[in-house]
């Protein structure tokens, strides 16, 4: 695992986006800039990506299945601070930012006897190259999601991640794009879950107490149960102190996603918890063969108590830079 670095708030600004590929490169290879100019480069070893810009690191994903999915284990603001809680005690099966639903009955979100598997079949990266203004990198996923008793193959994703580096950013910035797809031998795949089925972070345990959750509406959303709430919204942003240091964590949802604008779920006591939703649990969705279904996230981070017109600004501009469509 790799230590956490520290950097200066105002030195690096950028974003991250999650892809999909095919090759796989040697474990612990490095990849160098093409004009040795470039801040962004990204590091693998046997089980993770890590994407740094300069000398701070940005995000760690791992890609194999730990155990039943692959996800970012840790992402870190400008200045260093690290947001994500792996593997509570309390959730063994909340893996900091995550992404699952449930497929034909298959919980892809729980871990245990009967729940589904993510299972990696390639990965690529992709140096840094200037898109847009912008120096991005890359990182691509093919997953097979399996399941049922005779461990079938229900679902396929390409799952895409960017990494941008631009002063016009002012934050960490990461979009997520996962192309959904039914298996060939399939005439469809039923798409289902519960209210918090979706986009998933939890947070460092010292963000659970003291925050505060805001949208794009201004709404206090929906009540589901207790704390629980749903929020239809481009956005919503979470503030709290993460080991001291004042922080704003926000999930984006594109306009080109179904169902826009999310169902954004939210939660604290007794812990902090954001999602995008498609908001399966009231209307499944059914992908019929030859279908594809895809999703574009993002996720920012700030070293302060972002305002709605910060965020909303950042948002419009990852509207505006976030790929709609990936080529198959």
């Amino acid at each position: 695992m790799m230590q956490r670095t520290k950097r200066a708030v105002g030195i690096h600004r950028w974003s991250v986006i999650v892809a999909l590929a095919v090759s796989v490169p040697q474990a612990g290879r490095a990849l160098p800039s093409r004009d040795g100019a470039s801040s962004l480069r990204i590091e693998q070893n046997d089980k993770a990506v890590s994407i740094f810009a300069g000398a701070g690191q940005v995000l760690e994903y791992f890609f194999v299945e730990s155990p039943r999915k692959p996800y970012v284990a840790r992402l870190f603001t400008p200045s260093g601070v690290q947001v994500l809680r792996d593997s509570p005690s309390d959730h063994r099966h909340h893996h900091a930012l995550m992404f699952a639903l449930a497929v034909d009955s298959i919980d892809f979100w729980a871990e245990g006897e009967g729940t589904g598997l993510q299972k990696n079949r390639s990965l690529s990266l992709r140096d840094s190259r200037v898109e847009r203004g912008l120096e991005t990198a890359a990182l691509t996923q093919r997953l097979e999601w399996t399941g049922g008793p005779a461990n079938q193959v229900l679902l396929l994703e390409r799952r895409t991640l960017i990494a941008y580096d631009g002063p016009a950013l002012g934050a960490t910035l990461l979009t997520w794009q996962s192309r959904l797809q039914t298996p060939p031998e399939r005439k469809s795949s039923l798409l289902t879950g519960e209210h918090y089925f979706g986009l998933g972070l939890r947070f460092v345990e010292s963000m659970d107490q003291g925050g505060h959750f805001s949208n794009s509406e201004g709404s206090a959303g929906d009540p589901v149960r207790g704390s629980e709430r749903l929020t239809a919204a481009n956005w919503c942003a979470y503030s709290a102190s993460a080991d001291g240091h004042r922080v704003t964590v926000a999930v984006f949802d594109h306009p080109s996603n179904p169902r826009h604008p999310a169902r954004m779920f939210t939660m604290t006591p007794p812990f902090a918890y954001l999602a995008a939703t498609l908001n399966l649990w009231k209307e499944p969705m059914t992908l019929a063969a030859g279908q594809d279904l895809e999703l574009n996230y993002g996720v920012a981070l700030w070293d302060s108590d972002a305002s709605a017109a910060e965020i909303d600004r950042l948002y419009r501009l990852w509207v505006e830079s976030a790929p709609a469509r990936t080529s198959r």
